[in-house]
């Protein structure tokens, strides 16, 4: 059964610049832009409070929407970019790129690692440090996945875990070029420790 696409409420706006997007923000909106497709760009504005709920909700880069503006037909995006109040943190403007079913796009995918009680270096103490929580991928519009997931079976202290070690959802690849480091599990503090404290000894006693 396909994954259902959720909905997104905008309304046009008429102009563009600096002021219109002043005018769309003193009414509690916020301005943003929908391109691509080989048509003319579309400004928009969605309601304030109901664009930071669906951001907070999380996953909002890496989701496809269906963009629904009055008097118009649906049309599939994802989004490209948010700009915030460096200040406040809060919504400014926002970008959507018009998207087909089969259109690949680079998005950034969540990392999830299960199975932390089957990790010997994990049982030992050691610390999941996770390097890159989020992976860019280029997938398929249609078919965004989740996230992507990490099995620590097996895993001991001083492994790093790699993106060739993954196994990736059909037909995503990621967008880097050679095998990144996702995690590493490290030795606890104490270990650590004492491991330097070896090796000092060690060069004194060669010395």
């Amino acid at each position: 059964m396909a994954k259902e696409i959720p909905n997104l409420v905008a309304e046009a706006r008429t102009g563009t610049g600096k002021g219109a997007a002043r005018q769309a923000r003193r009414e509690g909106k916020v301005p943003g832009i929908v391109y691509g497709d080989g048509k003319e760009p579309q400004p928009i504005a969605l309601e304030f409070n109901y664009l930071l709920t669906k951001l907070r909700a999380g996953r909002f880069m890496s989701t496809l929407w269906n963009l629904k503006v009055e008097g118009q037909e649906d049309v599939r995006v994802v989004c490209r970019g948010v700009q915030r109040d460096v200040v406040k943190d809060l919504p400014t403007h926002i970008d959507f790129m018009r998207v087909h079913r089969n259109t690949r796009v680079n998005l950034f995918i969540n990392v999830h690692f299960e199975n932390h009680e089957q990790a010997p270096g994990l049982k030992r103490g050691g610390t999941l440090v996770v390097v890159r929580p989020e992976v860019e991928l280029m997938v398929t519009a249609s078919d965004i996945p989740e996230q992507i997931t990490v099995d620590l079976t097996g895993r001991e202290i001083g492994e790093s875990i790699h993106i060739n070690d993954v196994q990736l959802p059909r037909g995503v690849k990621p967008t880097i070029d050679r095998n990144f480091v996702i995690a590493n599990i490290a030795a606890p503090s104490g270990l650590r420790s004492s491991d330097n404290e070896e090796a000092a000894e060690e060069e004194a006693t060669e010395a």
